[in-house]
């Protein structure tokens, strides 16, 4: 693949803070499916006896902080660390021509693009599983196909009964954080008083109240 291609598929699974808390109900969830996973023999435990967190991961650095802060603080041998992944429909097709409708090319075009998106995807989040491998925790990964990202997450919640969510957020976002924006709050805001929702900024925890 040439560098327009390979542009064009880091923009298929690109993470934007904004897109990641961008607020819209009218959709319902898509399909959780399970990409891949390390077991670390935590498996030989009953089911009721894993601690389960849950991590929401993409390209950009700040879901590697968070990751990390989870794994050091939050997890302990019977943990298994869920990471949450949304990533977007994909809708057009790259041609010599430009990007097309996927509907206006042969579904050959159409399956092998998907293909690449899927193998390049894979390979961004292989690194996560074996930060996870280093720390010898289990984990997995979950796929969410949606183009809005928190709604995703956040009906996720009660159909997985989530109890611990850990996000990222970078340091651009602090200020607006700090003002209340609807970005910072409307996770927390959102999210059942079930699920303890946690932000990690740079490694550090960020005190969010609803």
């Amino acid at each position: 693949m040439g560098s327009g291609s390979e542009r064009t598929l880091s923009n298929e699974i690109e993470e934007d803070e904004d897109d990641l808390f961008d607020f819209d109900f009218r959709r319902p969830i898509a399909i959780v499916k399970e990409e891949a996973k390390v077991d670390m023999g935590s498996a030989q435990l009953q089911p009721g006896d894993h601690d389960k967190v849950y991590v929401a991961v993409g390209k950009n650095h700040w879901s590697m902080d968070a990751l990390l802060w989870t794994l050091n603080n939050l997890t302990k041998p019977s943990t298994f660390v869920h990471l949450i992944h949304v990533f977007p429909e994909v809708r057009y097709i790259p041609t010599p021509l430009g990007n097309v409708p996927k509907g206006q090319v042969k579904t050959e075009m159409v399956e092998a693009y998907v293909n690449q998106v899927r193998m390049y995807r894979r390979g961004l989040l292989q690194k996560f599983l074996d930060t996870c491998s280093a720390f010898k925790v289990s984990a997995d990964i979950l796929l969410i196909e949606s183009d809005l990202k928190a709604k995703a997450v956040l009906d996720l919640i009660p159909v997985l009964n989530i109890r611990k969510l850990v996000m990222g957020t970078p340091r651009s976002s602090l200020r607006n954080l700090r003002r209340g924006s609807p970005v910072a709050h409307g996770i927390s805001k959102n999210a059942p008083d079930f699920c303890e929702v946690k932000l990690i900024c740079e490694g550090k925890e960020l005190v969010m109240t609803r």
